[in-house]
């Protein structure tokens, strides 16, 4: 098996026969941080656990450096219930989990990118949160230009703005198709040796390892906050799952030496891998769409990777991993009896994940589930839901309209996106 320096990965994206870097090995943590972890800061948490991956081409201060940027926000553990805790990941600048990845590469990506000549170009795919973290990281880093591919009119109007907004070295394009349709031409356009030999070329999806190895690190800070409320037994962690992106990197983490019970994806409608826990057939489908669209995913790029991990043994999953799909109906009433009985505000993502996480619940259990995205970012949904519910909560947010300032959306032919990337080079 060939290996590769981190900077090869970060800058490949994809490896040259299309899979997925994943690291050589595994690092165990020392054991008495992880005892004392609580004591910690997210930015010493961050240090700590990702020293491992770059310690080889990175020096300390450089990585000091990079995870007080990217890790400047909180991350705050809220409990909700008995022996219930919610995970809030949506407090970065773009109010979304993806705020972590993006912000470690794209520091990552400028710092690797200082010497060359060469311009980078980083090509990404998004179902909605993705497109406006990445847009937002990498705005303005210079030597790097970025290209966005979101489905057109299946993104939600806030989600839009954060994607088109940026301007200058972000350029976005909505494609006549779905989210499956826009990773496609990702994908084609990493097999393009044309295109490789004009630019740099990588992604900042979690198709990139160095987007996914940071999202380890709020895993880890969960669990310090748990131990501050006097928990040391291993949560039941709940996931809801699109890519696979997220559980993924908390199984990375679980494999470092952080206490896991259980893993719960919850998906929606798009159920691959809940149908292939069943039956051991994984068969991918046309994306379906749903209210809860991040996860609108019908051939999860990172399950590759997580199966990887069991050594792409079905009983080695199963002996970790509960996978549940999660139906629109179900969201809604989530998102209602939620906000009434506890006074919670969710996002459809979190009340999959919410809905996983009660229906799996066994007394005794710490029960984490995972809040990926601000309730304002589905504000439509949710004041369908419960008319004026954000308001009342505060959790509203002023934005522009777009006012028509989006470009006409391109067919979804790898032709087109070979030519704008053409462009750009």
């Amino acid at each position: 098996m060939e290996s590769y320096s981190l900077k090869e990965a970060l800058f490949k994206g994809l490896a040259p026969d299309g899979s997925l870097f994943m690291p050589e090995s595994i690092p165990a943590l020392d054991e008495a941080f992880m005892r004392n972890i609580q004591n910690y800061s997210l930015a010493e948490i961050a240090f700590t656990v990702l020293k491992p991956y770059v310690d080889a081409d990175i020096e300390d201060k450089v990585l000091r450096q990079i995870v007080e940027e990217a890790f400047n926000f909180d991350i705050p553990l809220k409990k909700i219930d008995e022996n219930l805790f919610v995970l809030e990941l949506f407090h970065g600048p773009t109010q979304a989990f993806k705020d972590v990845g993006a912000r470690f590469l794209s520091r990552l990506l400028g710092y690797f990118n200082r010497n060359e000549k060469r311009k980078l170009m980083v090509l990404t795919a998004t179902s909605g949160d993705t497109g406006g973290a990445v847009a937002h990281g990498f705005h303005k880093v210079p030597g790097i230009e970025v290209v966005v591919l979101y489905p057109n009119g299946k993104v939600s109007p806030y989600q839009e703005y954060q994607i088109t907004s940026p301007g200058d070295n972000v350029h976005a394009i909505a494609v006549d198709g779905s989210f499956d349709d826009c990773q496609r031409l990702v994908k084609d356009a990493f097999r393009d040796d044309e295109l490789r030999s004009l630019v740099y070329m990588t992604s900042a999806n979690s198709i990139n390892i160095g987007r996914l190895l940071p999202q380890m690190v709020y895993y880890f800070y969960a669990y310090a906050q748990l131990k501050n409320e006097g928990f040391d037994k291993a949560p039941v962690l709940t996931v809801p799952s699109g890519n696979f992106g997220n559980i993924t990197a908390a199984m990375l983490a679980h494999k470092m030496g952080l206490p896991i019970g259980r893993f719960v994806a919850a998906t929606n409608a798009n159920d691959v891998v809940p149908r292939f826990m069943n039956s051991g057939v994984y068969e991918p489908h046309e994306t379906i769409v749903t209210l809860a669209n991040a996860m609108d995913v019908g051939d999860p790029s990172n399950f590759p990777r997580m199966y990887d991990l069991y050594n792409n043994s079905l009983d080695k999953l199963k002996g970790d991993l509960v996978s549940v799909s999660v139906a629109d109906n179900q969201i809604k009433e989530a998102i209602k009896t939620t906000y009434k009985r506890f006074n919670y505000l969710m996002d459809p993502h979190t009340a999959a994940a919410y809905t996983a996480a009660r229906d799996l619940y066994s007394e005794g259990d710490i029960a984490l589930f995972v809040s990926t995205a601000h309730p304002f970012k589905f504000g439509e949904i949710i004041d369908d839901i419960i008319p004026g519910g954000l308001k009342e909560a505060g959790y509203t947010i002023d934005f522009p309209k777009l006012d028509g300032r989006t470009r006409k959306p391109m067919k979804p032919e790898y032709a087109n996106l070979k030519e704008e990337i053409k462009n750009l080079a």
